[in-house]
């Protein structure tokens, strides 16, 4: 018997990765206030990821990302906000001109298909 797979087709331009990097986010409410805080991602992709927030931002809302990894900034938007598994809130981003390989990650060409495994057991490949 075999076991569907029921996710519907990929709608992001590149792989994501699940990886943490400390983050710091700043920029400036709807009514003017400065923000700024520290997080980590949760996952990330060449085009943008998802970090955990303190507070719910609107969707649409810009502010600059600074990858404490390797120092790089990027202007983002927010694209949705949502609460996690883990009953943390999760934001998903945009990034707008980053600022080169602002994850420092290479990542696989858009359309890619993932690597299959080869299993080896007694000399035999399958």
């Amino acid at each position: 018997m075999a076991i569907m797979h029921c996710r519907s087709i990929e709608r992001r331009r590149t792989a994501r990765a699940v990886v943490s990097i400390q983050m710091e986010v700043t920029g400036v409410s709807e009514s003017n206030a400065p923000f700024k805080f520290s997080t980590r991602t949760i996952s990330v992709s060449q085009h943008g990821g998802v970090i955990l927030l303190e507070a719910p931002l609107p969707v649409g809302q810009r502010f600059e990302l600074v990858n404490e990894f390797n120092s790089r900034k990027a202007a983002c938007r927010i694209v949705t906000v949502r609460l996690g598994k883990d009953g943390k809130l999760h934001g998903a981003f945009e990034l707008h001109c980053p600022e080169g390989n602002f994850w420092s990650m290479s990542f696989p060409v858009a359309g890619a298909r993932p690597m299959k495994r080869v299993f080896v057991a007694k000399g035999v490949v399958r």
